[in-house]
């Protein structure tokens, strides 16, 4: 008997992880795109208003705009245009929509990687209403975040997998979810340094002599963060938001982190 309540009492868990960030967030349905960073990506940019196509395929691999690299979210806009139109709150309900994929996928990875049910669950609905989230959920232009969140959690779930089963193809699915990630936003560069860290806590790797092989294993997702990392700063470059030494000088660069810092510690503590 005891056993049939805690199952059932495990199965309300699903449901009260989407239905807790869909009660906060279900409000940017009437919410309408803002004049910042949203008329690149929606609403003034033709190629994207004009839905999922071969010439947008091509143009969302291609494109540096907006000063990114980011394919998979032009695409991710293209297929809102498909189906939304020009309507703001349809994209704002697909931000709400991978929120809450987010905040399953980490539940799943944090119960399979620790085995421990409840403490999972507490951290993905703190991850599902954590006001951190608020301007990646209810901001357009963000969609970046979410999406390279999303692939970045199913590439360390395929990772779990990998080492739990010790199949290749779970390596193969992690290391191409990974590469989506990167390819939605280069946030996660550091996901090789985390995945030993996973190695340490708590997959319990770390033996003397394996140091070797742990390192070898990362090196396909190092050489994707720096390959990324790289068109990212040429991305960056291209859009006008890099400066050289020229325009602003080590000096000036120096002066302005020790006038920014002084700021910091002279504002008044917030209640």
């Amino acid at each position: 008997m005891k056993l049939f309540a805690r199952s059932a009492l495990r199965a309300r868990v699903w449901p009260a992880l989407v239905l807790l960030p869909l009660a906060i967030y279900w409000q940017v349905r009437g919410f309408e795109f803002v004049n910042f960073d949203d008329v690149d990506y929606v609403y003034g940019n033709a190629t994207v208003l004009s839905g999922l196509g071969v010439d947008g395929l091509r143009w969302a691999f291609t494109t540096f705009h907006a000063g990114n690299w980011h394919p998979l979210v032009w695409l991710s806009l293209m297929l809102d245009a498909q189906v939304w139109g020009a309507w703001a709150g349809g994209y704002h309900l697909t931000n709400v929509a991978l929120h809450v994929a987010n905040g399953l996928l980490l539940f799943v990875l944090l119960q399979r990687a620790t085995g421990a049910w409840w403490r999972s669950v507490m951290v993905a609905a703190l991850f599902a209403v954590h006001p951190l989230h608020v301007e990646s959920v209810a901001w357009v232009a963000a969609r970046k975040d979410l999406l390279s969140t999303l692939f970045g959690l199913l590439a360390l779930l395929g990772y779990v997998g990998y080492v739990r089963r010790k199949r290749v193809a779970w390596y193969g699915f992690a290391l191409c979810a990974y590469a989506c990630s990167l390819m939605s936003k280069q946030m996660l560069v550091t996901l090789p340094f985390l995945l030993l860290l996973l190695d340490y806590w708590p997959l319990g790797r770390i033996r003397a002599g394996a140091w070797r092989r742990l390192l070898v294993e990362k090196i396909p997702f190092l050489a994707l963060a720096v390959v990324s990392s790289v068109v990212l700063l040429l991305a960056q470059s291209r859009g006008g938001s890099l400066s050289d030494l020229e325009q602003h000088s080590l000096g000036l660069r120096c002066a302005n982190s020790v006038e920014c810092c002084s700021r910091s510690e002279r504002l008044p503590p917030r209640l």
